[in-house]
């Protein structure tokens, strides 16, 4: 019983909650045993994969320190740091694979949309916990700029999977602090009505991806060979898949993007049904605790930042796979501490640091 009472205060001097870093754990895992097979077995990916895992969990640690109520102070000046990157980043931003989405600090260099996906909740957050809830049609009017500068600024990149991120989490947090199913209808009408409009403000490459995912036949070797070949590696699968590092749509190049955006393919064709089912489930008991978490928080901004940032950790992978299956369009999201790549990956991790933050220190309060 001793060692028991000694156990839980580890976890609670270093702000660790156990049972999400295990779930995390285990995800990762399956993550680089994945990636192992969709690299053509190349030692140096996961090398480099694993370096940036154990950078990200650093990055989780740190965050983990930070009670929520100095989150809470900073929150303004987060979001107002990650706007100004954001102007700068389309000032001078460096340009990369036809896109200008970094800012280069010589050293390294820096994606401030990312910033945006934890500033965005935690500057709504802040709001709502200042007035009372449920919230009015006042105080959603003054959350829709919060929201949409930094998505229209991100979607001007064009980095249309991110603008769509930013949204869901800022909405997210409205959908938390008791936004009435009216709002919420009259929203999706007048969205539905802007549909039409919006096609002729879109790129012609997501002009392209929408048409494809609509017919993926229409063009097969051209804007449709992602997604088909997508569909081939998966059903090729069946129940319990061909054996890890037996995957050929991957092995042989048919499947582009097989170790990010398309990864959740190679799951599919080596460990079938059963191996994705098992992906799934281990994606759910994270998103489950992050629920627990986020119904025991001590108050609102607490609550309303973890069920945030829980809900925009679901939505992340629901939409990478609804893509991968052929369900939705293809819009560029990554599978969450899977997919190769390094600058999303800290994101989640940070926000999930946060979400351990929340939980230890109400213990340490509470006890």
């Amino acid at each position: 019983m001793r060692h028991n009472s000694h156990y839980r205060s580890f976890w609670q001097v270093i702000h660790i909650d156990g049972a999400l870093l295990s779930f995390l754990l285990l995800l990762c895992a399956a993550g680089l045993l994945v990636l192992f097979s969709a690299s053509n077995q190349r030692v140096h990916s996961i090398e480099f994969q694993t370096m940036r895992l154990i950078l990200a969990f650093s990055v989780m640690l740190v965050f983990a320190q930070i009670s929520p109520f100095t989150l809470q102070r900073w929150a303004p000046w987060v979001y107002t740091l990650g706007l100004f990157l954001l102007i700068a980043v389309l000032v001078s931003g460096h340009v990369g694979k036809g896109a200008q989405r970094w800012i280069s600090l010589g050293f390294t260099r820096i994606q401030p949309a990312e910033i945006m996906k934890l500033a965005i909740p935690l500057l709504l957050a802040w709001y709502y916990h200042k007035i009372d809830l449920p919230i009015t049609l006042k105080s959603v009017l003054i959350a829709i700029p919060i929201i949409l500068i930094p998505a229209l600024l991100t979607a001007k990149q064009p980095d249309l999977g991110t603008a769509i991120l930013l949204i869901i989490s800022g909405a997210s947090v409205l959908f938390l602090a008791g936004l009435s199913w009216q709002i919420i209808l009259t929203s999706l009408i007048s969205f539905t009505a802007f549909v039409p409009f919006a096609w002729y403000l879109l790129h012609d490459y997501q002009r392209q991806r929408v048409l494809t995912f609509l017919n993926p036949e229409r063009d097969p070797l051209g804007a449709g060979y992602h997604i088909i070949q997508s569909k081939i590696a998966i059903g090729s699968g069946g129940i319990f898949g061909k054996g890890w590092l037996n995957g050929t749509q991957s092995n042989l190049h048919f499947l582009p993007e097989h170790t990010t955006d398309f990864i959740f393919a190679v799951c599919g064709e080596e460990f079938g049904f059963v191996g994705t089912l098992i992906l799934i489930s281990l994606y759910m008991l994270v998103v489950f605790r992050g629920f627990y978490i986020t119904i025991h928080a001590q108050d609102t901004f607490s609550r309303l930042l973890a069920g945030s940032i829980t809900l925009t950790f679901f939505i992340s992978f629901f939409i990478n796979m609804g893509m991968v299956t052929g369900i939705l369009p293809v819009v560029g999201i990554p599978l969450p501490l899977v997919s190769y790549g390094g600058s999303s990956m800290v994101t989640v991790m940070a926000s999930f640091g946060i979400l351990m933050s929340i939980q230890t220190h109400r213990k340490l309060v509470t006890t």
